[in-house]
């Protein structure tokens, strides 16, 4: 299993810009290595029976990959001697994110989804390195030890969980210092909880007037903290763009004006992780709808919907799921809102409406409602079924399958 922690760091202001001119370099370096591949891939992409609309000669070379452009950084330093003070593994690290930028922009992911032509870097746009390789003990009294860098102190808030071992080291430069996040990897896997309870299910629908409703019928009120911030944001923001472009105040302007947004992301991001730990500890299963996030966040909702985070709420709580041995799962949202969750029949309402109410005499809040569908739903589906049927059968407990997407 693999989590990720993440600390504060106290660097020294030497190592404060140490750490800046290497992202400095390793921005141009990037940049650099791109370039380098939009060049081949400009002059080879036509085939050799196909006449372009621009006639030139090709340069004869080999596709810059991975390893060619790996190859190329010891001359990178002969000709750039300032490029030694960087880390060799955090140089060639570099090359591997322009890979796995471009290969994205090919041929797309694990799941064939392709993303847009990979831009170039500014120095404000780049701001993580990373060590792929770290030494098991590098964190030593409230220090941790990184090549070419030192000892930097760091806020260790939380001690690293017993059995788990540092693999990579990423530090990054956000707008109120420099953080470093670290992977751990456990080689024990969770398994599903074995005595899953029936009645420790519960279904949740996701709202912009409530947070979300579960299927007993307890609201968690929706925070807001973009709404609230925004008087705050509109009075820097007009700071900002009343400032001369490159002037130190200007600089100084945008800083605040990163620091604010992150004060409000960090609220959301409290907010998600604290709920998440509250349906987890009452409910072994927790069912909520296979939402199109991104789709609905085009509509005249977007800011209200990016405001709640959803997408970020159901990730952090299938991961804490997964690693409490719990299930979520998704189920189909056709109609969770419309369908009686009593009787079945399909009652219409408009999005105004917030009150169900069905000829067979049940009535309740809209949401909550939904919230019933949502779980009745999951009491159907194949891996909930199948789970409960193998309570008390030894080894069926161990199967890896945690965290389900499909549809009913």
């Amino acid at each position: 299993m693999r989590t990720a922690y993440q600390y504060k760091l106290r660097p020294t202001k030497q190592q404060a810009r140490d750490i800046d001119k290497w992202l400095s370099m390793l921005c141009a370096q990037y940049n650099y290595l791109l370039a380098d591949r939009f060049n081949w891939y400009e002059q080879n992409r036509c085939p050799v029976n196909a006449c372009p609309l621009i006639c030139y000669l090709p340069e004869l070379r080999d596709n810059p990959d991975y390893y060619g452009q790996k190859r190329t950084l010891p001359e990178l330093k002969k000709t750039h001697p300032h490029y030694k003070e960087v880390y060799s593994d955090v140089l060639q690290d570099v090359v591997g994110r322009v890979k796995k930028t471009f290969e994205r922009f090919l041929s797309g992911d694990s799941n064939g989804k392709r993303s847009g032509r990979p831009r170039f870097k500014s120095r404000e746009r780049y701001r993580t390195f990373s060590y792929p390789r770290i030494k098991e003990n590098c964190i030593v009294g409230g220090k941790i030890t990184l090549p070419k860098l030192g000892a930097i102190k760091l806020i260790l808030h939380r001690s690293i969980p017993a059995g788990f071992k540092v693999k990579t080291v990423s530090v990054t430069k956000k707008a109120d210092g420099y953080y470093v996040t670290l992977s751990l990897e456990d080689l024990t896997v969770p398994t599903v909880k074995p005595d899953i309870n029936p009645d420790s299910i519960t279904g949740i629908d996701m709202g912009l007037k409530e947070f979300l409703t579960t299927s007993e019928g307890e609201p968690v009120a929706i925070p807001q903290h973009y709404r609230k911030a925004q008087k705050r944001l509109r009075v820097i923001q007009k700071r900002v763009s009343r400032r001369k472009k490159g002037s130190n105040r200007k600089r100084k302007a945008v800083k605040q004006l990163g620091k604010q947004h992150k004060k409000v992301a960090d609220k959301r991001k409290d907010f998600h992780f604290k709920t998440a730990k509250q349906l987890l500890s009452k409910y072994d299963v927790v069912v909520h709808e296979d939402l199109n996030v991104k789709g609905l966040s085009r509509t005249r909702l977007a800011k209200s919907m990016h405001d709640a985070g959803w997408s970020s709420f159901l990730s952090i709580l299938s991961n804490k799921a997964e690693n409490a041995g719990l299930l979520v799962i998704a189920v189909n949202p056709k109609n969770t809102s419309q369908d009686c969750s009593s009787c079945g029949v399909k009652v219409p309402k408009k999005l105004h409406e917030r009150w169900h109410s069905c000829q067979c005499g049940c009535s309740l809040d809209r949401d909550h409602n939904a919230a019933i569908n949502i779980r009745n739903r999951a009491l159907g589906h194949r891996v909930l079924k199948a789970q409960l049927m193998s309570d008390g059968i030894p080894g069926v407990a161990e199967k890896p399958t945690l965290y389900c997407t499909q549809s009913v």
